[in-house]
């Protein structure tokens, strides 16, 4: 017997799901990226969103561009959700 699952079986994800998803996904690309050339990803993540600085975050692997197409305060409240849901 084999396990199959069925072609109408349908996902459902809300809005929230996927931003959060992408913003997961945003993190650890740039984190790779910075960790790649040596830097400590927390310490830069952090001055960058405390900052504002983009220089905090390398452009390895277009990181810094990357980052910045996502509001800053955005990912802070997503970082605080994840810690505090997290308990």
């Amino acid at each position: 017997m084999t396990n199959k699952m069925s072609a109408s079986h349908t996902m459902l994800f809300t809005s929230e799901e996927i931003k959060r998803e992408n913003m997961k996904q945003l993190l650890l690309s740039v984190q790779e990226a910075l960790t790649e050339r040596g830097y400590n990803a927390v310490n830069q993540i952090s001055g960058y969103l405390i900052s504002g600085d983009p220089a905090y975050i390398s452009s390895h692997k277009n990181a810094r561009n990357n980052i910045q197409h996502v509001e800053r305060f955005e990912i802070i409240e997503e970082l605080v959700r994840f810690y505090l849901e997290s308990k």
